[in-house]
């Protein structure tokens, strides 16, 4: 019965989106292929199609699921206040490299889609409050909007650099001290 081995599998959404987000840390989303992510995860060809409907329907799951980890790596630093939830963000960034690669290439996946839409919401609404928390004068602008898209850029930005390994060499090799030396010259929160 090779025709249905594939249906056997447990949980073949979750195989594929673990599968798909290998492939993206190896050699980047262009070289995703749901032919190949059928061959990884030993079911037949059609099945990813079945789940997700193209790659870009994939990469749609991968982007929302990612964008869900970061609200939750951001609610959980919360009580750290900007420091600490600038932190988690470049942490998210290096452990869940294949995510932080799809969410911000909307090219990449139907950024409209209902389940994007609402994680990527989730993930703003907790960095907005991360900076809503400061003190008035530490760091801020007095421009709530323009503070988040600030401490965003600052974050993003550092992550993106660490990831592609631009950065110093004497920036040492953690991620998290080092973002939080970043973070603390820019928005003075010593």
């Amino acid at each position: 019965m090779a025709g249905t081995r594939g249906y056997h599998h447990g949980d073949l959404r979750r195989a594929l989106l673990t599968a798909a987000a290998e492939v993206i840390e190896e050699s980047g989303p262009a070289a995703l292929s749901l032919r190949d992510l059928a061959r990884r995860a030993g079911v037949s060809h059609a099945a990813p199609a079945h789940h997700f409907g193209d790659k870009a329907g994939l990469l749609a799951a991968l982007a929302a699921e990612g964008f869900d980890l970061l609200a939750e790596a951001l609610h959980e630093a919360h009580g750290g206040g900007l420091l600490e939830a600038g932190v988690s963000y470049v942490d998210f960034a290096v452990r869940h490299r294949a995510h932080f690669e799809v969410m911000f290439r909307p090219d990449l996946y139907r950024a409209d889609a209902p389940e994007v839409v609402a994680a990527r919401e989730r993930s703003g609404a907790a960095l907005h409050a991360a900076v809503a928390a400061l003190p008035a004068g530490r760091g801020t602008s007095g421009d709530p909007q323009g503070d988040a898209l600030a401490a965003w850029s600052i974050v993003h930005g550092f992550a993106t650099l660490w990831n592609a390994g631009a950065l110093p060499a004497d920036v040492g090799d953690d991620p998290r001290a080092a973002a939080r030396d970043v973070i603390h010259r820019l928005f003075k929160l010593r």
